[in-house]
Formats: structure tokens, C-alpha cells, sequence
């Protein structure tokens, strides 16, 4: 499969680092002094920003305080973060300054994986607290897109959560290619297991079979 692309957004945990693991243990150090009902393997909302979890479970006079304990474990963990197989080369090979991260979590946080796995960092990077409304919204790939200085109808989105595969549609993206298998039936224009699988060809995303 092909598709034509002015500029390409992707999300990043699950699609460009697979951070799982790290957050994973980030959550539960988290969850014992905040929240500790609440557990990351069964009640984790994959895609959504941290703030809006951590509203879910902690009353609001303690957020602020219950967040940045948060971004600040997950950061320490950071170096635990592994690279998505194929994401170095897929970034490294895209036109410089037609590609962006649209990212739930916080800025330091993203640039903190992207730099442990070796993507260098894009020009453009779309987190969490430069939206007033996170994914599901659509406005975080509006973002993004007003990033490139493109309009979101020629982005092509790398999603792997169905809470940023929705927000992408809502922002009327060219297509939206699902990256591994958490999708949980979103609607996508096709998927790939990782990025490997994916091509650059001037302006255009070439999809090969494994």
C-alpha cells in the first residue's frame, strides 16, 4: 500500500518507542502513595495524557503534586525505554521539517525516551500540555499539523491507542496507519506490526507485507 503524505505525525509511546515496561513500573511506585486503587495493568487508558488519569484518582487539591511525582518517575525511568523496531530509520529517512510527535505525555518526558533509543528529536513535538484538551480530541493532531504549517488533510498519522487513532480522524487526516496490535477494532486505513514495514519514497509512505 501507498500513501502520499505533505507530512507525517506520529504518536510516540507504542509507535516510535515502546515504553511499557518503564511506565509500567513509573504507575506503580505512582499508584502506592496516590492512588492505590488503581492498577496499570487493567486500568490504564493507553493514549490519554497522564493528567487525565491521574484526575481520575487523586482529589484536586493533591494533582498538581501527584503529577509531577509522576512525569518526574517516569523520566528516571526513561532509560529503560526500548526503541520500536524501525523507527530510527523510517524518522531519520523523512524530509526534514514535514514530520512531528502528537504526544500524550509531557514534553520533557517525550524527549527524554526519544533521546534514550536514539531518534533524534523533530523540530515540531506536540505534548501534553501544549493542548488544552488531550486525545480523544482532535486537537492535538490540529496541533501538529499548524506545526509543519500543513493542513491536517495531507498528514498521515502513525497511531497504535484508539483514543489518538479517534483524535486523528477527528482532525480529518489524510489516513491513519495503526502501528501493533492494541488497536482494539479503531478504524484504520491499514497496520503494521512495526515500523520496518514502512518505507519512504520522495513524498510517499510505501507499506510493505512481512
Amino acid at each position: 500500500m501507498e500513501f502520499r503524505f505533505g507530512g507525517v505525525l506520529f504518536d510516540c509511546d507504542g509507535v516510535l518507542v515502546d515504553s511499557l515496561e518503564a511506565a509500567g513500573a513509573a504507575w506503580d511506585v505512582w499508584a502506592e502513595r496516590y492512588a492505590p486503587q488503581f492498577d496499570y495493568r487493567t486500568q490504564m487508558r493507553h493514549g490519554v495524557r497522564a493528567a487525565d488519569i491521574v484526575a481520575s484518582f487523586v482529589v484536586a487539591d493533591r494533582r498538581a503534586e501527584a503529577e509531577s511525582f509522576l512525569e518526574e518517575a517516569e523520566i528516571e525511568g526513561a532509560a529503560g525505554t526500548h526503541g520500536i523496531a524501525g523507527a530510527a530509520s523510517l524518522t531519520a529517512a523523512l524530509p526534514g521539517g514535514r514530520w512531528a510527535v502528537v504526544t500524550s505525555g509531557t514534553s520533557r518526558l517525550v524527549r527524554a525516551r526519544l533521546d534514550a533509543v536514539g531518534i533524534a528529536r523533530p523540530e515540531h513535538i506536540i505534548a501534553a500540555e501544549d493542548v488544552t484538551y488531550g486525545k480523544p480530541d482532535p486537537e492535538p493532531y490540529l496541533l501538529g499539523a499548524k506545526g509543519l504549517g500543513l493542513e491536517p488533510s495531507v498528514c498521515v498519522v502513525f497511531e497504535d491507542a484508539p483514543a489518538g487513532v479517534a483524535a486523528a480522524r477527528a482532525a480529518g487526516v489524510a489516513a491513519v496507519i495503526g502501528v501493533g496490535d492494541h488497536l482494539e477494532g479503531a478504524e484504520v486505513d491499514a497496520r503494521v506490526d512495526d515500523l520496518r514495514q514502512v518505507r519512504v519514497a520522495g513524498d510517499t509512505l510505501i507499506l510493505q507485507s512481512r
